[in-house]
């Protein structure tokens, strides 16, 4: 069975440096990969799983653990043979999310015609990739200025048929509820006794760390 708490990253550029260290920042476990080992270098002393392999065949993958990863995320981006090689032997591991890093519109396409879910390749990229996949209830989050995020959060039962008020996640998480999204209709306007009803998806904002623990606690 796979491990959702355990992450494949293939490829080790930019991008992939920059999702292996947000997803460790989130105490995710990493099995990180590259042919070249001085590329695994920066993340000798953050990450456990370092492996160098020349060969992304299936079997190699296996060995390395990728079948038990709950999402795998492939960064290769020059070897467009590699990256389409390793997306579909990931695929059919039956890791449950696999991702990979797309260059072209034409890339794109043969990606996903795999049944790969396509992110693009800017180091800003793979810190939102990490926040979003690290944290299953959170949709999707803006960053306004280094340290203060508009996020969109499904609420977990714990919070359906409750005010806001009586939530009170101000003064809780030192985060305000700007926005309800309901039935794919936005409702703006907040009041103390707006009740948040199952699937209702709400809109957060707040300082990043306030943000991060509200949804830790969400998601537990």
């Amino acid at each position: 069975m796979a491990d959702n708490n355990l992450y494949g990253i293939i490829g080790i550029g930019r991008f992939g440096l920059s999702l292996a260290e947000n997803l460790t920042d989130s105490g995710k476990t990493i099995i990180a990969i590259d042919k070249d080992p001085s590329k695994l270098t920066p993340l000798k002393n953050t990450v456990d799983h370092l492996l160098t392999l020349d060969e992304l065949t299936k079997d190699t993958l296996y060995e390395a653990g990728i079948a038990e990863c709950g999402t795998v995320i492939v960064c290769i981006g020059k070897d467009i043979e590699s990256n389409i090689l390793a997306t579909l032997n990931a695929i059919e591991l039956g890791v449950p999310r696999v991702f990979a890093k797309a260059i072209s519109t034409e890339h794109s396409r043969i990606l996903e015609k795999i049944g790969a879910s396509v992110v693009n390749p800017e180091v800003e990229m793979g810190a939102k990739l990490a926040k979003t996949l690290s944290a299953k209830f959170t949709l999707d989050f803006l960053t306004i200025g280094e340290d203060f995020s508009i996020v969109e959060i499904k609420c977990n039962d714990k919070f359906t048929d409750q005010t806001v008020i009586d939530l009170n996640l101000r003064k809780r998480f030192g985060v305000n509820i700007v926005a309800i999204v309901r039935d794919k209709k936005t409702k703006g306007n907040i009041l103390p006794n707006t009740v948040i009803l199952k699937n209702d998806i709400i809109v957060i904002s707040g300082n990043n760390k306030n943000i991060s623990a509200f949804e830790i606690y969400n998601s537990k």
